[in-house]
């Protein structure tokens, strides 16, 4: 390839054009044989968008990526540069990335007429050959297509009739390549219209200049749903002009949900090394983002992006990590508590519908870290729930007392008057000491994790606390300082602001 560096080099080499849909499907085809992955990376899309990105390409189609905002659709777009040749010929100095065997703009048709096979030639790599524009209300059809440069006809002292004072646009320079059009229905419709002849008959219109250049591109669009947004549409015959329109989805399972967030957490080295994250934890806050998509308060017109369990671990880890730091301690764990710095990452990142906004983003962000704790719990320990319904179904002793509440001696601990107050930035060893005191807690936690180390049962013992609160068994208070846990009786009944400390006003959700 660093030898072929004329036109005339390039066809004794018996280099053979091919456009790039074709160059992909080949591409494609090879790697489907291989059984090597197509996008990797991507996960929870094996069984659902990428085959059906992979059908499109088979089938050399430009796609219209539609679904709800963080759901990986850019990142589909940009690894399809991996199906290209690693390199491709272009004739040098070309603005649009003439094929050499086949040039469309005049200054290469010029210079093949004036130099024949003595023709410079340079080589493209594919990172070189994908272009992405955001699409925004004051994006114009210059910006895409071209216009006409007054200071290059200026310079070169051609007349406006001379088609070298075109300066083109981000599409005709993205020939042979990739383009890729985000959020589409933000394209103002006048602009929209001006895509039309490019999808279909390669047809480009400058200003005055009718020109035919059959431009060679693979177009991906993402949008989302347009029935789902009231910033704009896209308009009916361009969406018909796009051949393969192809459904995003959030993770479906928790599983899937839980490897992106691995893969995509950006945890520092030194952080792994003090702060032991557990599965619980991380179980916790993919549910966070499970219940958003579900609630009332949320708008599920915008979507929950994975962007929010990304940044929610992030902050986790940054939590136990201050606190280590505070307390000297050379390593710490993630505590349920350490779950409140989680919330700055879930108040930016959830759009509300009306009533959410009465509720206000604070309150609904700690009630949704609530309802993932409720949602979790019963993965891990009986029902509180089921209990109840058992309890009330009037069977003999000896069945009533087999299934007697595990959770009785706990909750009565609380009604004897005793309370939990628990610093946020207590060290281990405190906090391990503090739910020792706690009478059924540790032999709870025994009974269904005999394994479980000290930490771990530390963990679970403070997990049944919160789940006991999240199903309205014991109360639980947050204040700036603390998490305070008392009886659910005395707490109704007592005002629960202390002198030195700010009552935040949250309670778990009834």
């Amino acid at each position: 390839m660093n030898n072929i560096d004329t036109l005339g080099k390039l066809k004794a080499s018996g280099y053979q054009s091919k456009s790039i849909k074709e160059e992909i499907r080949q591409n494609l085809i090879q790697q489907l044989k291989s059984g090597a992955a197509t996008f990797p990376g991507i996960v929870g899309y094996e069984d659902s968008v990428i085959p059906e990105t992979e059908r499109a390409l088979l089938s050399q189609h430009n796609i219209l990526f539609l679904g709800l905002r963080g759901q990986a659709k850019t990142r589909m777009a940009r690894q399809m540069t991996s199906l290209l040749d690693e390199y491709i010929p272009v004739v040098e100095g070309s603005d649009i990335n003439d094929d050499p065997l086949n040039p469309i703009s005049k200054y290469a048709k010029d210079l093949i007429a004036e130099k024949g096979d003595a023709t410079p030639i340079a080589w493209l790599s594919r990172t070189q050959r994908y272009g992405e524009k955001l699409a925004t209300p004051d994006v114009s059809v210059a910006d895409l297509i071209g216009d006409i440069d007054p200071i290059k006809a200026a310079n070169l002292k051609l007349s406006f009739a001379d088609e070298r004072v075109l300066h083109y646009g981000i599409i005709p320079r993205s020939n042979r390549g990739i383009f890729v059009i985000n959020e589409l229905p933000d394209l103002q419709a006048r602009i929209q219209v001006s895509l039309f002849n490019i999808l279909e008959e390669g047809d480009i219109q400058i200003r005055g200049f009718k020109l035919r250049m059959p431009l060679d591109i693979l177009f991906v669009f993402t949008a989302n749903p347009e029935d789902y947004t009231n910033r704009g549409s896209i308009v009916t015959p361009l969406k018909d002009r796009i051949q393969s329109q192809i459904l995003t989805h959030y993770p479906r399972t928790l599983e899937h949900a839980l490897e992106i967030t691995e893969q995509e957490a950006g945890i520092h080295e030194e952080q792994k090394e003090l702060v032991r994250v557990s599965d619980l934890v991380k179980r916790l806050i993919e549910q966070v983002a499970f219940e958003a998509r579900n609630s009332e308060l949320v708008d599920k017109k915008s979507g929950v992006s994975a962007r929010l369990t990304i940044s929610a671990l992030e902050n986790a880890v940054s939590t136990a990590e201050r606190r280590a730091l505070l307390n000297k301690e050379k390593n710490t764990q993630i505590w349920l508590s350490d779950l409140a710095g989680i919330i700055p990452s879930i108040t930016g990142k959830v759009e509300l519908v009306y009533e959410g906004e009465q509720e206000g983003p604070l309150q609904v962000a700690m009630n949704l870290v609530d309802k993932a704790i409720r949602s979790q719990f019963i993965q891990y320990f009986p029902n509180p729930e089921q209990l109840n319904k058992r309890r009330n179904t009037g069977k003999p002793s000896s069945q009533a007392k087999a299934d007697e509440n595990p959770y009785r001696p706990i909750i009565n601990w609380f009604d004897k008057g005793n309370h939990l107050d628990v610093d946020f930035n207590a060290t281990d060893t405190s906090k391990v000491q503090q739910l020792y005191q706690v009478e059924g807690l540790h032999a709870l936690v025994k009974k269904y994790f005999s394994g479980a180390n000290e930490l771990q049962s530390a963990l679970l013992m403070e997990f049944i606390l919160y789940g006991l609160a999240a199903y309205s068994l014991i109360s639980k208070k947050l204040f700036e300082t603390k998490v305070a846990f008392k009886d659910l009786f005395g707490s109704m009944m007592s005002s629960g602001v202390s002198d030195e400390d700010e009552d935040f006003g949250f309670e778990e959700d009834q």
